[in-house]
C-alpha cells in the first residue's frame, strides 16, 4: 500500500498530538501531505510536549483543549477523514493512585469523541490506541485477542471500556473504528522527566543520568517492543485498509526480550549499572509477569510488519535524548 497516495489531502485529526506516540504521527501524517489537526489538554506529567513537533510546527494546526468538554469536539471532528485516537492517561499506578482522573480522561473523553464524530463526522475512520494491559496476567503465551480481559488495574479496565464505545459505535452506527492493542512502545519524544509513562523511559533517563536502575523480581520477566516508527506505521495502515475496519488488533513483535536484556542493550549505548530489587506492593499487585502478543491477525489485515528491533531503536532513541538533554531528562 502507498500510504502517500493514501493520506495526501486527507484532513486528519490526532488526539493528544504533542505526546509521545502522537506527536511522532503528526510528524509522518504532514510528511505524507496530510492536514493535520493536533488536539493536546497538555496535562502536567502525560508527556504533551509543544517542542515534539518542533519538525512541523507552523505547519500543522495545534488545537488546546481538554476533551472531557464535549462542546470543543464538536467543532474540531467536522470535516474529517480520520481521527487517530492517542489521547489519554497512560499510568498504570497513576490510575490506582486517582481513578477520578483516569475515568474522565480514559473513558469520558473517548464517549464525547465518538458522540461527537457520529454527528459532525459520521464518514471519518477512527483508530484508538489500547493497551495490552486490558488482558491482566496472561494464561497462555503468546496472547491472542480472544485472551480473556481481565484487567489488573483501574487504567486496564478504562481503556477496555473505551475500547467497546468504539466497537458499540461501529457496530451499531457505521462509524468505522479499528482498535490497536499496543505493547511497549518506546521511541524518541516520549516523555521521561517522571516515572509515569512505564519502565523504558525511567530505564533510559536513569542511564542519561548515570543513576542505578531498579529491576523488580528476578529480571527474567519477557516482553515484547515496538520502536515508535513501527507503531505510527500500524496506525496508518489501520485507518487506510477496509480489512481493519470494525477490528481489534494486538500489535507485537517477532522476538521477545527479558528485562535483563533490555538492560544489556541499553548498556550498548549508555553507562549502566543496576540491581535486582523485590517487587514494592503497589507494584506487585498490578505486575503481569511474562506478556508477548500474537500480532499475525493484523499482519494479514494489513501487510504490517515491525522493521526495527530493540537494539536498533535504542540507539535511535538514546541520541535523540542525548541531542535535547534540557528538553527531556536534564
Amino acid at each position: 500500500m502507498n500510504l502517500a497516495d493514501h493520506y495526501r489531502g486527507r484532513k486528519v485529526l490526532v488526539t493528544g498530538g504533542l505526546g509521545f506516540i502522537g506527536s511522532n504521527l503528526a510528524i509522518e501524517l504532514e510528511r505524507l501531505g496530510a492536514d493535520v489537526t493536533i488536539l493536546d489538554c497538555l496535562i502536567p506529567e502525560h508527556g504533551g510536549n509543544r517542542f515534539n513537533i518542533a519538525p512541523i510546527d507552523g505547519r500543522v494546526s495545534v488545537n488546546i483543549s481538554d476533551m472531557r468538554d464535549a462542546n470543543s469536539l464538536n467543532v474540531l471532528v467536522e470535516g474529517m477523514d480520520d481521527v487517530f485516537h492517542l489521547a489519554g492517561q497512560v499510568s498504570h499506578g497513576d490510575s490506582m493512585r486517582d481513578p477520578q482522573l483516569d475515568l474522565g480522561v480514559n473513558c469520558i473523553s473517548t464517549i464525547n469523541l465518538v458522540e461527537a464524530c457520529r454527528h459532525h463526522a459520521p464518514e471519518a475512520v477512527l483508530v484508538y490506541t489500547s493497551t495490552r494491559q486490558v488482558y491482566g496476567r496472561p494464561e497462555s503465551l503468546p496472547v491472542r485477542e480472544d485472551h480473556p480481559t481481565v484487567p489488573v488495574d483501574v487504567n486496564g479496565i478504562n481503556k477496555l471500556a473505551a475500547e467497546y464505545y468504539h466497537r458499540l459505535y461501529d457496530r451499531t452506527y457505521g462509524l468505522r473504528s479499528v482498535v490497536l492493542r499496543l505493547t511497549n512502545t518506546f521511541g524518541p519524544r516520549q516523555q521521561i522527566r517522571s516515572d509515569r509513562q512505564g519502565f523504558i523511559g525511567i530505564f533510559i533517563r536513569q542511564a542519561l543520568r548515570g543513576e542505578r536502575l531498579r529491576l523488580f523480581g528476578t529480571g527474567e520477566q519477557r516482553r515484547d517492543f515496538n520502536y515508535v516508527d513501527d507503531v505510527t506505521d500500524a496506525l496508518l495502515r489501520a485507518a487506510a485498509n477496509e480489512a481493519c475496519h470494525g477490528g481489534t488488533f494486538n500489535l507485537g513483535a517477532p522476538r521477545h526480550y527479558s528485562l535483563l536484556e533490555f538492560v544489556a542493550a541499553l548498556a550498548k549505548h549508555t553507562q549502566v549499572e543496576y540491581e535486582l530489587v523485590p517487587f514494592p506492593d503497589d507494584k506487585k499487585i498490578i505486575d503481569i509477569g511474562d506478556y508477548y502478543g500474537d500480532w499475525s491477525a493484523f499482519a494479514d489485515a494489513s501487510g504490517w510488519a515491525p522493521e526495527v528491533d530493540l537494539d536498533e531503536g535504542i540507539q535511535r532513541t538514546v541520541e535523540h535524548y542525548l541531542a535535547h538533554p534540557d528538553v527531556y531528562w536534564r
